[in-house]
């Protein structure tokens, strides 16, 4: 397939599409509004650089980036773009109005043209792993330069493209830089027929998050307000639909060693709080919902954190953490916020998307990967249960994350001099 097929293969899924974002909006009403956005119809400002930065993970390691970049550029404008609801929440709470932010249109190429007539930037930077041919193409065409910025690639995801070349290779080839997390996706990366020139080796944003001291006291205070200082607490965050029962499982396993162990299970997706929340009080566990502000007394097993922009806090809280989407074929999500707050972390053996970061913290002690709900059961009573164990899998994982900071300041200098280059 090459992209004119392409083009014509997405015209023809246009009804699907609609239908799938009507599917979306009946589960969550954000995604009921700014439709003209995701069909190229809204109507945009000239800009100097456009960031799209995807969806809530992608959106909180960008913007240190994006605010790195906007203070040494004072005079250009930026634009924000995302694709979820939950990635534009975060783009409006960190930015406001210092940039112009709306979704970034469906890959159809009246779309994606008229988008990048009406903004006209100079470069454009896309996160980790968002590349769509027209976009692409048609931004080429208009002399921008291209970044892939913080860029991951997966077996999975190389194997994807390595089947389509006449699609993917003229795509990738396209890029004026590709700043990547790992030495193992350089090289995938030059597998695929990039030249080794565009490729820089900088490590991932997401060793750079900074904990806010204020959230970590927050936490605390938090865990104290539960009067489960001196009670084990565990998070099971960014879980789907598919892990629910798995990780309530685990937890009657954890109450018969810890009867007053609390859970806090956060779902990945808004759309997914309610679900969550009839699948617990199924299962039987006295439940306490963080959105409606019930007291987490003394008898509540489970707390549903049902809010956004918590979860960082909520691993505050807790000793130990499960990070989802890895116990189905998700993929898996960004296992360093926990072990950036000190916690042991678990993950399932789905955890593709972060394979390479999964590793270097399994390699120094402080991740484990489990099967299903007796062997994450089994893990969480025997950190519980030996404190010198416990102590050195969360030295382990904040070691790691530390080592490993300097990715902002290395991709900072190489996209900062390509927008200074592409505004000559």
């Amino acid at each position: 397939m090459n992209r004119t097929l392409y083009s014509l293969f997405l015209y023809l899924l246009f009804p699907l599409v609609v239908m799938y974002l009507v599917f979306r909006a009946i589960k969550s009403p954000d995604y009921r509004r700014r439709w003209s956005e995701r069909f190229g119809l809204a109507t945009l400002q000239p800009t100097d650089v456009v960031v799209h930065s995807v969806s809530m993970g992608e959106t909180l390691a960008a913007i240190p980036l994006i605010k790195k970049l906007m203070a040494q550029n004072p005079q250009m404008k930026f634009t924000v773009t995302t694709t979820s609801p939950t990635g534009s929440a975060e783009v409006i709470k960190a930015f406001g109005d210092k940039v112009q932010h709306c979704y970034l249109p469906i890959d159809f190429a009246y779309a994606v043209k008229r988008f990048l007539r009406q903004t006209q930037p100079k470069c454009l930077i896309i996160m980790e792993t968002e590349l769509w041919p027209n976009l692409i193409h048609f931004a080429k065409h208009d002399k921008i330069s291209l970044v892939l910025a913080n860029a991951r690639l997966s077996q999975k995801s190389a194997a994807k493209y390595a089947s389509k070349p006449r699609l993917s290779t003229p795509m990738l080839k396209q890029l004026d830089l590709i700043l990547v997390q790992t030495q193992a996706e350089s090289e995938r990366f030059v597998r695929l027929g990039v030249e080794s020139q565009q490729i820089h080796f900088c490590g991932s944003l997401k060793f750079d998050l900074t904990i806010d001291p204020q959230k970590q006291q927050l936490a605390v205070q938090t865990r104290e307000q539960w009067l489960r200082s001196h009670h084990p607490v565990w998070v099971a965050g960014s879980v789907h639909p598919g892990e629910f029962n798995i990780i309530l499982a685990a937890h009657k396993q954890v109450l018969v060693d810890f009867p007053e162990a609390l859970l806090i299970l956060a779902p990945r997706h808004p759309e997914q709080f309610n679900l969550a929340a009839i699948t617990i009080t199924q299962a039987g566990f006295k439940l306490a919902r963080r959105s409606m502000h019930d007291e987490v007394t003394h008898d509540v097993q489970v707390l549903l954190g049902d809010t956004m922009g918590e979860l960082l806090m909520l691993y505050g809280t807790a000793d130990q953490a499960f990070v989802g989407g890895t116990l189905i074929e998700g993929g898996g999500h960004n296992p360093l916020e926990p072990a950036a707050m000190g916690l042991p972390v678990f993950v399932g053996p789905n955890h593709w998307n972060f394979a390479e970061i999964t590793e270097l913290l399994a390699n120094a002690g402080g991740l484990q990967c489990v099967a299903g709900a007796d062997d994450l059961a089994q893990v969480l009573i025997a950190k519980w249960n030996n404190n010198h164990a416990y102590q050195q899998a969360s030295t382990a994982a904040l070691s790691v994350v530390k080592q490993n900071r300097g990715a902002l300041s290395k991709q900072f200098l190489l996209i900062n001099s390509l927008i200074k280059a592409s505004a000559l």
